[in-house]
Parts: C-alpha cells; structure tokens; sequence
C-alpha cells in the first residue's frame, strides 16, 4: 500500500474546493473504495497517487483507477475498450468515450457479489497492457492536436472527460486549440480551459 493513497480516503483528490473537507465526496464511499483497493492490490500492480486519487500501473503503465463520484464509487480501466465484457459490466464514462470504461458501486454488497467479474477484468487489462495493445481510432475520429494528446498522458481524467463532451463542443476545442500557430500558445489554451473540459462544459458555454 502507497502511503500517498492512504491521504486520499482522509483529504480526497484535492481538484476542487471540498478537498480536505468534511463534504469531500470521498467521505459517502469510503467503505466501497477500502474494498476496491483490496481487491485491486491481490493482482500485483504498483499502487500510486496520480491526478489526485489512486492509480494502478505496470511497469509505469497506467493500467486502472478507482475513484469516489458525486453519486458512485468507480474502478476505472484506461483501455478498457479492449476488455471482453459479455455481461456488459462496464460502462462509458460519456456517450462518446472511446478508451475508459467504469464500473460503478453504490454499495459494498455490488462490489462483493462482482468480485469474480472485477478480478476477471483486472487480470485482462493486465494482459492488454503486457501485449502493448492500443485502441485505433476510428476513420470519423475528431482531429486533435498533439499538445492536447500529450497533455492526457500526463492526465487522464482529463483525456476522459474531453471524450465524454459531445462531438461538437470535442470539435469546437480541437479547434480551437489547433488554430493557435505556436505550441506554447496551445498549451496556455489548454491549460486555460482545462477546468471547462473537466465540468463538462463547452467552449462558450456560461459566457
């Protein structure tokens, strides 16, 4: 167990103003989240703190997260597109996510009745990650700047959240952002309307 972890059940992820707060959302699925990690750390991977909540990876590799939601605790795979899903388990994150898929607890009872299914689903994004496997676009895909892709490296609730915006406000920052001439003036764009992205906001939106 990751030290660093153990401040996220205390303080939360530290991304908004409830952070360290009694109403940090952390606090309504603490006993879901104790659980997940349990079962999360008898598969073998490095348990670390990125973005703020805990994160599971492989040789470096981001390969799982699990997180408190406003109204569901969730363990998150990054390419969770590629896991075969019979049972239909797992879920978008948005209606137009590409990569991640959640699955999504209001209760411990949920958690243990699936503890087959997650364990399965663990061990085949392991088995992704290993092979080196990745997800291919689709020819319609929006167009994105590579400062944007880079910036989801370093940022993958970010990268989540851009793809559950709709196709047209995912058009309108592409856009956006691409039409700046120098990368550094990309990435003061993006850098600026990262927090509109992660509340699922469009471009003008609230202006």
């Amino acid at each position: 167990m990751n030290p660093l972890v153990d401040q996220y059940f205390v303080n939360g992820c530290m991304r908004c103003e409830l952070g360290g707060t009694p109403q940090c959302k952390v606090h309504n699925w603490t006993a879901e989240l104790h659980l997940l990690r349990d079962l999360v750390l008898k598969n073998g991977l490095v348990e670390e703190r990125k973005w703020g909540v805990p994160c599971y990876t492989l040789k470096g590799k981001n390969v799982l997260n699990i997180s408190a939601l406003k109204h569901f605790a969730v363990i998150g795979f990054f390419k969770g597109a590629l896991i075969k899903d019979e049972k239909n388990r797992l879920v978008k994150p948005g209606r137009n996510s590409r990569f991640t898929r959640l699955m999504k607890f209001t209760n411990t009872s949920q958690i243990i009745a699936l503890e087959d299914d997650i364990h399965d689903f663990i061990r085949q994004a392991i088995a992704i990650e290993q092979a080196g496997l990745k997800i291919e676009l689709a020819d319609d895909a929006i167009p994105v700047p590579g400062e944007l892709l880079q910036t989801f490296e370093s940022d993958p609730l970010l990268k989540t959240a851009f793809y559950s915006l709709t196709p047209g406000r995912q058009r309108g920052y592409a856009l956006y952002f691409s039409q700046a001439k120098q990368a550094k003036t990309r990435l003061a764009r993006i850098e600026k309307y990262k927090d509109k992205i992660l509340k699922g906001e469009g471009l003008h939106d609230g202006y």
